[in-house]
């Protein structure tokens, strides 16, 4: 328990997936973390409201990581590992959140939160509330949904905005380039956000200035970087190696569902590494550096 605590403190202090394993091997949980480092460590510091995990701590024999590229797609990861296999101590088979779309209703014309794919739409997400406060924002900043030929409030609202239906298809594209993250279009919608709350702050309208920060951590929560979980039917393996660990990740269905380590030879390993996909290669090789690093 001892050592497994000091490796735990080379974890970084970055987004991710941890496992802990027993002395013969096997998974005793997975979790996911905001800080890695922190959220391993305490483990053996506080159980917050699950000291019935004292006895889980005095088995941990080994400590494993994945570094993710943002909360969103740790999130995944794990929910992916848990639909897999469940270890003895974890709760659920994966995780509680909702998984939810974006979709573009263009009789709207407006985005909505589905549970199911349908038409055109973007996702998947994590969390229901999430969802809806991301489209919240986006249609905050992009007023698609007043650029129609209705008559009445809706009108009042288009001619407040600036907009009338010649906006739709610009602000529709818009839209899109967002949901498909592009840096320029989400870079453009986040400033807007955090200028309005700062507004409202500066107002003294605390409770909307919450609001807006709201729907701005559910807006940077969607378009976070997540490649674990993807709207295709793709089955690829992905390799990473370091030091003498061999690191690989199984995606099927679009979906990494797997995620082994073992020891191999570089020669062994230089094949598989070189298959690897092009998005995957850097990934793939932190985690197999972060590996090698909780196994020296």
């Amino acid at each position: 328990m001892d050592q497994a605590r000091l490796v735990a403190r080379r974890l970084p202090q970055a987004p991710g997936v941890y496992r802990f394993r027993d002395d013969g091997g096997r998974i005793l949980y997975i979790g996911r973390a905001v800080n890695l480092r922190r959220r391993v460590l305490s483990y053996w510091t506080h159980l917050g409201d699950r000291p019935g995990l004292a006895r889980m701590v005095n088995r941990i024999a080994r400590v494993e990581g994945v570094q993710c590229d943002s909360e969103h797609e740790a999130a995944w990861l794990e929910r992916n590992l848990l639909e897999h296999t469940k270890p003895r101590w974890n709760r659920t088979e994966g995780g509680a959140e909702v998984v939810g779309y974006i979709r573009f209703d263009p009789d709207g014309p407006r985005f909505t939160h589905e549970l199911e794919l349908t038409r055109k739409h973007f996702g998947p997400y994590l969390g229901g509330l999430r969802v809806r406060q991301a489209i919240s924002a986006l249609q905050r900043v992009i007023p698609l949904q007043y650029t129609t030929e209705a008559t009445g409030s809706v009108r009042e609202f288009a001619k407040l905005f600036g907009v009338g239906p010649d906006d739709r298809e610009t602000l529709t594209r818009t839209a899109y380039a967002v949901l498909d993250r592009e840096p320029d279009a989400v870079a453009a919608v986040r400033d807007e956000l955090t200028r309005r709350r700062d507004l409202a702050a500066g107002a003294l309208r605390f409770e909307f200035a919450g609001k807006l920060q709201d729907e701005l951590a559910a807006f940077e929560w969607i378009v976070a970087e997540q490649k674990v979980s993807l709207l295709t039917a793709d089955d690829v393996d992905v390799f990473g190696w370091a030091d003498g660990v061999m690191v690989s990740f199984g995606l099927r269905d679009g979906r990494v569902r797997t995620w082994t380590q073992h020891a191999m030879t570089e020669r062994t390993a230089r094949e598989r590494v070189a298959a690897t996909p092009a998005g995957w290669q850097l990934f793939a090789q932190r985690n197999a550096e972060l590996a090698a690093r909780l196994l020296a």
